[in-house]
């Protein structure tokens, strides 16, 4: 079944990724809260990557929801904000 075809009323499927650094104090307190939420996601190091470096060099942590449609970038999430403020915010990005 193609993947963008789907029944009426399904959603795709979103994957949450998370773009981060090595000894980033704003990642770490990121990464920490979607751990404790128990919320899914893949660690991406921006610098890693000379793609991902390139785009998002000194933006980091940055959220990315991937769907089999494609990837899209989510707004800066506050770093003030605590983990139930957090999964409010995602759900609010169509994160479930």
């Amino acid at each position: 079944m193609d993947p963008l075809r789907l029944r009426p009323g399904a959603r795709l499927m979103r994957t949450l990724a998370l773009v981060t650094r090595e000894g980033c104090c704003l990642c770490e307190g990121l990464e920490e809260k979607l751990h404790a939420l128990g919320f899914p996601f893949e660690r991406l190091d921006v610098d890693a990557d000379p793609q991902l470096l390139s785009r998002f060099d000194l933006e980091v942590p940055v959220l990315i929801t991937r769907t089999p449609a494609g990837d899209r970038v989510l707004p800066r999430v506050s770093p003030r904000l605590s983990a139930p403020q957090l999964a409010i915010w995602l759900q609010q990005q169509g994160l479930p």
